[in-house]
């Protein structure tokens, strides 16, 4: 059976550490950890502890180091940009199983039929760093604040970068993308992307590609995409 993994930003100790106080209070109070258990400890950079409980206090754990392991990134990175949803619920989804498949980066937008701009930042951190750890992940997608989608489509630090709309317009099949270093896909709110957003994306190197036969939901496209591009890392 794997160890239970959890998070804690500071892992520099060499023998011992306390764990964070949320942190403490989950394993000790919620989930009844007791004296002589071990856990993984991962600061979403790639570092790895396996630690066992030395002191099982609900808010100051101390725990001692037994191991430690670095997982090196894959050199390919991904990032979804999508538009905010009117469902918050949704957008949490969507955050919750892209970390899950292992994106790399995630962009909320503010496109032109964005209905919704309310983004609680510590909110979505917090479901982002639960979803690493139940994946039992070693690094923590970056998450942006919201974007618009005209600044979005300023960046240049992508050497891939796509765009899936609903438009009848010809498309690439994304099975047959050839993903570089940096690949970014962007995914349009409730009611698509503007034809003038799609023409500055054009504009700007973006291609047009299409994730399948049926029209999707925002969230559905986002999942799709990102088990996409890691398909092809």
């Amino acid at each position: 059976m794997s160890l239970p993994y959890f998070f804690a930003e500071d892992l520099s100790a060499e023998d011992q550490l306390i764990l964070p106080e949320d942190t403490s209070k989950h394993c000790i109070q919620v989930l009844r950890m007791q004296e002589g258990e071990q856990m993984v400890l991962t600061d979403g950079k790639g570092k790895l502890l396996t630690t066992t409980i030395l002191n099982a206090d609900r808010r100051h754990c101390a725990v001692k180091i037994n191991t430690r392991e670095y997982k090196k990134q894959n050199k390919k990175k991904f990032t979804i940009a999508m538009s905010l949803l009117k469902n918050t619920s949704r957008f949490e989804w969507f955050l919750e199983k892209a970390t899950e498949i292992g994106i790399d980066e995630i962009i909320p937008l503010i496109c032109k039929r964005t209905e919704k701009q309310y983004f609680r930042l510590e909110r979505m951190q917090q479901i982002v760093i639960s979803a690493m750890l139940q994946s039992q992940q070693a690094w923590l997608p970056i998450l942006h604040e919201p974007t618009s989608f005209d600044k979005m489509i300023t960046q240049s630090v992508y050497t891939t970068k796509l765009i899936a709309h609903c438009e009848e317009d010809k498309k690439k099949d994304i099975t047959k993308i050839n993903t570089n270093d940096q690949t970014i896909m962007l995914i349009g709110p409730e009611g698509d992307f503007t034809t003038d957003e799609i023409t500055l994306a054009l504009q700007n190197n973006y291609i047009a590609i299409s994730l399948g036969t049926t029209r999707l939901r925002t969230e559905t496209a986002g999942l799709v995409a990102a088990a996409f591009l890691k398909n092809l890392s």
